[in-house]
């Protein structure tokens, strides 16, 4: 029986994939006078769709079954758009894009942080015997 049945795992991946488009944002805008920069981003979608387009090998029926892939694999993915370009340099960052983007993911951040927060604070209650 898994703590919270995998909640602070889930929240963990969360705030990874938080991070690292944070990381890619602030590349991004460090890069933003750069010739021939690309912008890069941070998609979850594609590698949820390419999962599924792959064909299925094992099925793990029981949660006390031996998993079958034990990798650990990261749910999201770094991608660059080299298709397009805004400035005259060839340099594909959109400022006000990445902004907006920053301010979402700085939103998301902290809810996943306040959410956690709170399984973290339900475990201390209840070690100190709910008081």
């Amino acid at each position: 029986m898994s703590l919270f049945s995998g909640t602070i795992h889930t929240l963990e991946n969360s705030l990874n994939y938080a991070t690292a488009k944070n990381r890619v944002i602030a590349q991004n805008l460090a890069n933003i006078d750069t010739p021939n920069y690309k912008a890069k981003d941070v998609v979850f979608k594609k590698v949820l769709s390419d999962a599924l387009d792959s064909p299925l090998q094992a099925r793990q029926t029981n949660s006390k079954h031996i998993p079958f892939n034990q990798e650990s694999t990261s749910v999201y993915q770094t991608v660059t758009n080299s298709a397009t370009s805004y400035n005259h340099n060839g340099n594909s960052v959109d400022v006000d894009k990445e902004m907006s983007e920053l301010a979402e993911n700085q939103i998301y951040y902290q809810a996943l942080t306040d959410r956690i927060n709170g399984k973290f604070n339900s475990l201390q209650t209840a070690l100190r015997g709910g008081s």
